[in-house]
């Protein structure tokens, strides 16, 4: 017989590096499925796990091998922590998605380090993580996963779209479940705002002051990923093959760069959001880019953009992971083919056991 209340805890890193995600929440099911948050953080990673993940996509196998055991280590490390800290206790599971280091779907390979069983021994807890291999293996995209949760916990919205490293949206199309990624979003923000010796460019005030190049911004918006049918999805390589060599082409102050890659943002936004008069869900740390949010308005005036509180914003992919893990514990599908073009809907993740 299935439980019908878990406490959880979910844990995600995105391709951001803002850091580790970790949310404590119960998740119940009575008729659907309701969530309470507890606890939500962000460990941000230190100037070496910033530069040894960014750079991850270089490595060589066995360079790689070796990061993903330390990484395994540290995610643990954190894990632990939290809920030492927090003084945690009666955990059904702990739900990881890892971090993303290659995403190569086309070539039927994806790779989430921090997955390796011992991370269940080394936190003393049952652990469900790796949940994107599977789906590769079916023919997948591995790619997006959090979309269930957007049916399962956010139904009331009819467009589910997170700001992260990249943009994705998520809806309802005929009784079934779309979602794709979009653009790239703090991947390349970030990146140019670190050249200016910040972490981010706090509320867009950077890209504000930038004056739109346009011949940027139509190559930007010509490249073959843009007219590509879902499913789809992206990763670091799509940045550094497609997204960087069209930026370096052009020899422009960064706050023009800034300016023209949030107009790119919004604009790839616009194109997807066609139904009218209807409600965006906003989370992601995107959301609290006010200069991306008022250019994606500009282009969406006749749209309910709707910015929930800052919690919800930061642990949504946290929590999502959280369901996806007690889906697995239950048998019950957590992966939805409509979503990532694999060859049926499955329950995705490996479960490592404690004890």
């Amino acid at each position: 017989m299935q439980k019908d209340s878990y406490s959880v805890i979910g844990v995600m890193s995105g391709t951001s590096l803002d850091g580790v995600d970790l949310v404590y929440v119960t998740l119940s099911f009575s008729s659907k499925w309701n969530f309470k948050i507890h606890i939500f953080e962000t460990v941000p990673y230190t100037e070496y796990w910033i530069s040894m993940l960014s750079n991850s996509i270089h490595l060589s196998n066995n360079e790689l091998l070796d990061l993903n055991q330390k990484y395994t280590e540290e995610l643990a490390k954190i894990i632990s922590e939290f809920i030492t800290k927090n003084e945690i206790q009666n955990i059904d599971i702990v739900c990881s998605h890892g971090h993303t280091v290659l995403h190569q779907p086309e070539n039927g390979f994806t790779l989430q380090i921090g997955n390796l069983s011992k991370i269940a021994e080394l936190i003393k807890q049952n652990v469900v993580c790796d949940f994107r291999v599977q789906d590769v293996q079916l023919g997948g995209q591995g790619a997006p996963l959090v979309p269930i949760g957007d049916r399962l916990l956010f139904s009331e919205y009819d467009y589910c779209l997170n700001l992260g490293g990249f943009s994705n949206i998520s809806f309802e199309e005929d009784g079934e479940r779309i979602a794709f990624d979009i653009s790239p979003v703090n991947t390349v923000l970030n990146f140019y705002a670190n050249q200016l010796g910040l972490n981010y460019d706090d509320k867009g005030n950077l890209a504000k002051k930038g004056l739109l190049n346009n011949e940027l911004l139509i190559e930007l918006n010509s490249l073959i990923f843009y007219e590509q049918s879902y499913p789809k999805s992206l990763g670091m390589e799509f940045v550094n093959s497609k997204i960087f060599p069209v930026l370096n082409k052009y020899s422009i102050p960064v706050n023009d760069i800034l300016r023209t890659f949030v107009e790119h943002i919004a604009f790839q936004i616009s194109k997807v959001i066609v139904k009218k008069n209807t409600s965006v869900l906003i989370t992601g740390g995107g959301a609290y880019n006010d200069f991306l949010i008022e250019r994606i308005k500009s282009y969406l005036p006749n749209i309910n953009l709707v910015i929930p509180n800052n919690i919800i914003v930061e642990s949504k992919e946290a929590l999502v992971f959280a369901l996806l893990g007690v889906l697995k514990l239950r048998n019950e599908n957590n992966t939805l083919a409509s979503v990532t073009g694999a060859r049926q809907n499955h329950s995705a993740g490996n479960v490592f056991t404690w004890k």
